[in-house]
């Protein structure tokens, strides 16, 4: 039978924030240590998306990691005006990331070091990175 009526079409769905607790990565060691969580666990969600191209690893969705492979190649002035675009889209698929601000960028040759603020719901911190 098809239950028809009642008042459940009509409730509102309330969602809950998933807890942002994960494992500590030691990078210099290749361990995973522990577990950690707040603002630590943002930080390291942020390093792992810009060290993680979006759809080349089949263990991650579409819509994770970042498209800077995108501007491999292209001139400087349109590195410039994408960069700002392309962190901040990756960045703000995990939704404790509110948005990425303060971008400054500085070129050498052919590397580009990029310097920007992510706000999140646990507190902001300054990120940098170099893209080749």
């Amino acid at each position: 039978m098809i239950p028809t009526g009642g008042e459940l079409a009509n409730t509102p769905i309330d969602f809950d924030q998933q807890p942002s607790t994960t494992y500590r990565l030691d990078l210099e060691n290749g361990r995973v240590i522990g577990v950690v969580d707040g603002l630590e666990a943002v930080k390291q969600a942020v390093y792992k998306i810009l060290q993680s191209p979006r759809y080349e690893h089949d263990i991650y969705s579409f819509d994770y990691g970042h498209e800077l492979t995108r501007l491999l190649g292209r001139s400087p002035q349109y590195v410039q005006s994408e960069v700002t675009r392309l962190i901040t889209e990756g960045l703000t698929q995990d939704d404790r990331i509110q948005t990425v601000e303060g971008v400054r960028i500085s070129t050498a040759e052919d590397n580009m070091l990029v310097v920007f603020n992510v706000v999140s719901s646990f507190g902001s911190f300054e990120v940098t990175q170099e893209v080749s």
